[in-house]
């Protein structure tokens, strides 16, 4: 069931979207080489705290296997749902960075990929393309469209410059949980509702420099290609109001 959002609870995801996106301006530069991925998580756990929120991702899942960060850090050839761990950046590392925010009870959700010191040329094309991906997808987002809409934007920019697209993981609702419905995948497949005005989504292609298929690691979180090639993720939430689309997280 799609749950719309009212004023008032736009106005608190709102709120815990900009303070998400303020958090990231001042993790942004500590992503450095040498830098463990659990340092950079423990840093946003202090910070999401003495803000007033609390990590959104922290614990979610299943009480067998929670996750076990505030941010999900993923490297390289790891997709989404890194695991912050003792590995530590190295230089030309292409570092996806998956984080939310519980600020009363409302939810933010936001992903970037930062390119760490100076990287391959393909690794800084397809990050480029991947941001791109997410753009087009939010042009589509708008009242009177439909969800597969924003999918074919992303798929046909991914497809067009030659990439993988991730089918097995999406996009989704978000804003009173952390993943609602509607899914939101990055290639036309599936539901396909009309978007109105009420509508919070948080759009985020996965974009591989090989193939698209992907598979989780042991763990049962670590998502990681198939071939081992690298991989960008950048993310959105957004709000659909009658006359226009409002990004609710920034950078």
């Amino acid at each position: 069931m799609i749950r719309l959002k009212n004023e008032k609870q736009i106005d608190g995801i709102r709120s815990s979207c900009k303070l998400l996106s303020a958090m990231y301006r001042e993790l942004t530069p500590l992503v450095q080489p040498g830098v463990a991925t659990a340092e950079l998580d423990q840093w946003a756990r202090t910070w999401i705290k003495k803000a007033g929120g609390k990590p959104a991702f922290l614990g979610y899942g299943s009480p067998e296997n929670p996750f076990p960060g505030a941010l999900c850090i993923s490297v390289n050839e790891e997709v989404i749902h890194g695991i912050p761990s003792k590995r530590r950046i190295a230089e030309g590392d292409l570092v996806s960075i998956d984080g939310g925010i519980n600020l009363d009870g409302y939810i933010s959700d936001q992903a970037f990929t930062v390119e760490v010191g100076k990287v391959s040329r393909e690794a800084h094309t397809l990050n480029t393309v991947t941001r791109e991906c997410l753009a087009r997808g939010i042009e589509a987002a708008k009242a009177g469209n439909r969800i597969l809409q924003i999918s074919r934007a992303i798929y046909s920019h991914a497809r067009e410059a030659g990439y993988g697209v991730v089918h097995q993981f999406c996009g989704h609702g978000v804003g009173l949980e952390v993943h609602e419905d509607p899914q939101v995948p990055n290639y036309a497949h599936g539901p396909n509702p009309r978007m109105t005005e009420g509508f919070v989504l948080a759009i985020e292609p996965m974009i591989n420099l090989g193939t698209g298929d992907v598979y989780v690691l042991d763990d049962e979180w670590t998502v990681v290609t198939a071939d081992n090639k690298i991989s960008a993720h950048w993310e959105h939430t957004v709000a659909i109001f009658r006359d226009h689309t409002e990004i609710l997280t920034c950078l």
